[in-house]
């Protein structure tokens, strides 16, 4: 299964429009504009419903997010202090996340093997990520994931 995340150039505040693997718009990702700290929210596409938060928290030396889906809460996303491979803790599933040099692709992973891959696609206006995974029910749970790595790619 994949989902095709596309940042939209000319925009106020971060927004995404995502498709599923027919081309089809699946859900659509906007950011608040005048707030400390990122809050991106998640929407159906279909209903307009919210069905993702993703929250950084502040005062912290690396990036971290805490995120929801439903409102629910998953966990945490935190960006982990490496000199040459972006390096991801996510404290729900057990997954572990780690990327290439140029932080371009991303593998996650758990215990039990590979949950998915990610990877951003060059000479796009925009930031543009393919998200490929096998268990349907792991989507908005990785979508989530996704949006929060690009958010802390953009703090450093």
């Amino acid at each position: 299964m994949k989902l095709l995340i596309r940042q939209r150039v000319f925009s106020w505040s971060d927004t995404y429009d995502v498709y599923d693997e027919t081309g089809s718009p699946k859900y659509y990702v906007k950011a608040e504009v005048w707030t400390l700290g990122h809050r991106i929210h998640v929407y159906e596409h279909g209903t307009g419903e919210e069905v993702g938060l993703i929250q950084e928290r502040l005062l912290t030396m690396m990036p971290k997010f805490e995120i929801s889906a439903r409102g629910r809460s998953l966990g945490r996303v935190d960006k982990r202090f490496t000199l040459f491979r972006p390096r991801y803790e996510v404290d729900y599933l057990n997954w572990q996340v780690e990327g290439d040099f140029l932080g371009w692709d991303y593998q996650v992973t758990s215990p039990a093997g590979t949950v998915m891959t990610i990877s951003k696609e060059p000479f796009h206006w925009g930031d543009t990520y393919v998200l490929e995974f096998g268990d349907r029910t792991q989507e908005l749970a990785g979508l989530l994931l996704v949006i929060a790595i690009d958010a802390a790619n953009c703090d450093g």
